[in-house]
């Protein structure tokens, strides 16, 4: 069985909260547009540094207004992270694009084409 340090616990509720905020519109930002999702956070040892991945299903212009909007929104975002999960300091956020959802699509629509072909 699998033990989970403090980290990895509050990697996931991290996650679970930003992910809340942004369905909630809480960011109030024309720029944050499509559907965006947070794929995954990486939270160090000592909980000071956070690294937030996210993507966006939509155009190049779109991602990169989230982007923006996100990292314009640092600050809201630490505070809100400090009163939700309880505690005492705000850690750095550093907002990452991922780009891996679309690459899947991309190779699962290469495949169907190649499949297509040989049949």
């Amino acid at each position: 069985m699998k033990s989970y340090n403090r980290s990895d616990r509050i990697s996931q509720q991290i996650k679970r909260e930003l992910s809340e905020i942004i369905q909630r519109n809480e960011i109030k930002d024309d720029r944050l547009s499509g559907l965006i999702s947070i794929t995954n956070v990486q939270v160090t040892g000592d909980l000071r540094n956070v690294k937030v991945y996210f993507s966006v299903y939509g155009e190049e212009a779109q991602k990169v207004g989230t982007l923006a909007a996100l990292e314009n929104a640092t600050g809201f975002l630490r505070g809100e992270l400090c009163r939700r999960l309880g505690i005492k300091f705000a850690p750095e956020l550093a907002f990452k694009l991922d780009d891996s959802l679309e690459r899947g699509d991309r190779i699962t629509e290469l495949l169907e084409k190649i499949k297509n072909e040989e049949v």
